[in-house]
């Protein structure tokens, strides 16, 4: 076993890939980019020695960044656009309900008004707030625009989503502003008329999946995923090239520990996630679900040494990590809860046994990520290899013929988020993939 070990953790494949993938610049969901990274991605997956490796396309909506704007009184502040808002230009008066709690938004008067809440959530909250749940609260709240404050200080606009797998597009203008512009309009601004505006090229897009795989022709597989796009604002580099970085080198390392495989493994790395994991459901409404023995999704590893999994309460999964754990003496966290965010959600809401892989962290929200601030330079290549030796053995555990993860019924996981409070929310941002 330590000869792999030695291998891995002199290896340099998974981190050249993540200085490949940064280098490209914009890899926006639809673009020419995301296209680039996709490609680059799946010869290096073949160069790793994973097999068939190949793309596959699908349609999605398009979104291009163009200006966006807040005046205010004489005033002009710093903004960006939120992805898929659409182009529109607003006035009225902005109305702050902090961080922007559910029941902050049953309280108040929103109707024609400008909405702005903070990126974060209070310690005595319950869970966690996303984004597009407060967006969707406050359309439903009759807002006609939306100012989403970053809590990060350090002159920092936030990006992130909005719009619906129906309706892609957003209902109402949306922009991300800085701690300190959020700070200042409503000092100076708050119940007085301002001005959003956002422009946008709106049509249709491609996207694509990679896929490549090791191991025995099996009916079962394990899926190892990641996502390659990113937003067009920074390099992407822990959101979400640390985790496509990850899959080459796992794919690398696994390549010479194929003879250990007695399941087929998978490397996937989605396009469009963070426009709403459209290339997830897509393969999820694709693939055999019933061959699949479990996912392990890594979006935002390596930000920091110490792993954490999201085990979406199978006990089987709990269990694996574990076992690895205990194998190297290593510190890793699970978390037994649901997190309906990211690639591995399509599956795991149907019952399908999932990882959320990624570092811990003891920040609330995204730190450095959907900022100007997700660089290169914040990660460290020692936390890839460490993490990637933990992984390996990790996917080598869940393929062999000892170790079963018992599913879960679509029926368990929707009582489950019902009972983590976390149904209520995916109604308003119609994520909800369950009748009633």
């Amino acid at each position: 076993m330590s000869a792999w070990i030695g291998d891995l953790f002199t290896s340099d494949v998974g981190w050249t890939h993540l200085e490949d993938l940064v280098d490209i610049g914009n890899r926006m969901a639809g673009s020419p980019g995301e296209r680039e990274a996709a490609e680059r991605t799946r010869d290096a997956l073949e160069a790793a020695g994973a097999e068939n490796a190949r793309l596959e396309t699908f349609e999605i909506q398009g979104w291009t960044r163009g200006g966006s704007s807040i005046a205010a009184g004489e005033t002009a502040q710093d903004c960006i656009a939120l992805p898929r808002s659409p182009a529109d230009s607003v006035e009225a008066p902005l109305v702050d309900l902090g961080y922007g709690l559910p029941e902050a938004f049953e309280a108040a008067d929103l109707e024609g008004k400008i909405v702005t809440v903070r990126s974060d959530i209070p310690s005595y909250a319950d869970r966690y707030v996303h984004r597009r749940e407060k967006y969707y609260r406050a359309v439903e709240g009759g807002a006609v625009g939306f100012v989403y404050r970053n809590h990060v200080e350090g002159c920092l606009p936030p990006t992130g989503s909005v719009g619906t797998a129906e309706d892609p597009i957003g209902e109402i203008p949306a922009v991300g502003v800085s701690s300190e512009v959020g700070a200042r309009l409503v000092r100076r601004f708050e119940g007085e008329p301002i001005t959003v505006s956002v422009e946008a090229e709106i049509g249709d897009a491609e996207s694509q999946n990679v896929h490549a795989e090791l191991g025995p022709d099996t009916d079962e597989r394990v899926l190892v995923t990641s996502h390659v796009d990113a937003h067009d604002i920074a390099e992407g580099a822990l959101d979400n090239g640390a985790g496509t970085a990850m899959v080459v080198e796992l794919a690398n390392a696994l390549a010479d520990r194929e003879d250990a495989l007695e399941a087929r493994v998978e490397f996937v790395a989605y396009g469009a996630e963070e426009v709403g994991l459209v290339g997830s459901n897509y393969h999820a409404e694709t693939a055999d679900l019933a061959a699949i023995a479990a996912i392990v999704n890594n979006d935002g590893v390596v930000g920091d040494r110490t792993l954490e999994f999201t085990t979406h309460g199978f006990e089987g999964l709990a269990d694996a990590v574990e076992a690895v754990a205990d194998r190297y003496d290593h510190p890793v966290e699970t978390v037994p809860r649901l997190g309906p965010h990211s690639d591995h959600w399509p599956f795991v809401q149907r019952g399908v046994p999932g990882y959320h892989v990624k570092s811990t962290s003891d920040e609330v929200g995204r730190g450095w990520g959907h900022t100007f601030a997700d660089t290169l330079e914040k990660l460290e290549k020692r936390d890839l290899r460490e993490q990637a030796i933990l992984l390996t053995d990790l996917v080598v555990d869940l393929a062999g013929e000892d170790r079963t993860v018992e599913r879960r019924s679509p029926d368990e996981i929707a009582a489950d988020l019902e009972a983590q409070d976390l149904a209520a929310g995916m109604k308003v941002t119609g994520d909800w993939p369950y009748d009633g």
